[in-house]
């Protein structure tokens, strides 16, 4: 009998995946604990429908990402930071704060997609990464300068 997944199995199937299992094994777990549907011409239409409207709603996120890329690559972020003796900076910069900044620049960015290389811990340019989605990821300058 053919199913269509409606979650992931571990070890049968992934969700929206159409395959051939017994007929027992899918009346008798997959569909009757709504793993799974019988796979018909009706329910091959919904789910090619439900596939091409979520692939449309990615391609659109991706597509906004890619302009959020451009304005936020454009932008220096400066912080003004103490220092001591020969210009040595107190503490470094966090993604929090790297956050906090692009907040106040108006991006809601999340300090979690924001991964730092090296510590940002003395004067001068540094870069940064943001991921604003798995395919789009944009650098940022971050200058540090003295207060």
């Amino acid at each position: 009998m053919k199913v269509i997944f409606i979650k992931d199995v571990k070890g049968q199937g992934k969700k929206d995946e159409i395959k051939e299992v017994k007929d027992g094994y899918a009346q008798n777990y997959l569909i009757k604990n709504g793993y799974a549907i019988k796979y018909t011409k009706r329910s091959n239409e919904i789910l090619n429908n439900q596939l091409s409207d979520k692939k449309s709603k990615e391609d659109k996120i991706i597509e906004d990402s890619k302009k959020i890329k451009e304005e936020i690559e454009k932008l220096n972020i400066v912080f003004k930071v103490k220092t001591g003796k020969d210009d040595k900076v107190f503490g470094s910069i966090s993604t929090k704060q790297i956050s906090d900044k692009l907040f106040s620049m108006g991006y809601k960015i999340d300090k979690k997609k924001i991964s730092i290389n090296d510590s940002i811990s003395s004067l001068g340019v540094h870069i940064a990464k943001v991921e604003l989605h798995s395919k789009v990821i944009a650098n940022i300058r971050i200058n540090l300068v003295k207060e």
